[in-house]
């Protein structure tokens, strides 16, 4: 898990629309990502926050409700890294919350570790996450020296039909081209959370760690 740089959760946030008159649930998701370079220098490549898509609401809605009439409702289970940003290289476009899978997902991969954080988004000082549930969690996923090797630009959290790491079912009604609102999103990959971001070289030998901590 990265320890470096971690912040406590802000107070900005994207509103997926539930909530109440006087109140309303908020989620946020930040990202941080470390790559360590064969020789083992650690460079710091993203601190940023991410928005959340109109399908993960969707996802939401079905988990929320219960509803095994809906499909085969799945949790959020992998993190995905792509090549496909719409945009230059260093420079991609802003996500759209539209946005229905990654444009060229490269591989995917299970959560190292799942945490819970404090209420100030501290963890213990042994390192080990809240013991019971809060409304701060960490995802962490550590791609390892021969695995994702390319040039990334673009990631997401996904509920993954299979767990296989180039194993994708990607919605062939995407954001921006025809995305049809009317189908079951549950016969693929769902996208939940999704970030852009300047080209990160990843090399046969290096290790990128990504922390997604999601705030509700």
């Amino acid at each position: 898990m990265i320890k470096s740089r971690i912040t406590p959760p802000r107070t900005s946030a994207f509103n997926l629309g539930f909530g109440f008159k006087e109140a309303q649930i908020q989620v946020r998701g930040d990202v941080f990502a470390t790559l360590t370079s064969p020789s083992g220098d650690e460079e710091i490549v993203i601190d940023k926050s991410n928005i959340y898509t109109l399908d993960g609401g969707v996802l939401a809605a079905i988990l929320f409700s219960n509803n095994a009439g809906a499909g085969n409702a799945r949790f959020v289970n992998m993190l995905s890294v792509g090549t496909g940003a719409s945009g230059s290289q260093q420079s991609p476009d802003i996500p759209d919350y539209q946005q229905r899978g990654l444009n060229s997902p490269l591989y995917k991969k299970t959560f190292s570790s799942v945490l819970y954080r404090k209420a100030d988004g501290s963890l213990s000082e042994d390192g080990n996450g809240n013991p019971i549930p809060t409304n701060i969690v960490d995802f962490t996923t550590t791609f390892e020296s021969a695995e994702a090797v390319g040039a990334l630009t673009e990631m997401g959290l996904v509920s993954s039909l299979n767990e296989t790491p180039t194993g994708f079912v990607s919605n062939p009604n995407n954001f921006p081209q025809d995305r049809d609102i009317t189908e079951n999103i549950n016969a693929y990959d769902t996208l939940v959370n999704y970030l852009t971001f300047p080209v990160i070289n990843k090399p046969n030998g290096a290790i990128l760690a990504i922390t997604w901590r999601l705030t509700f």
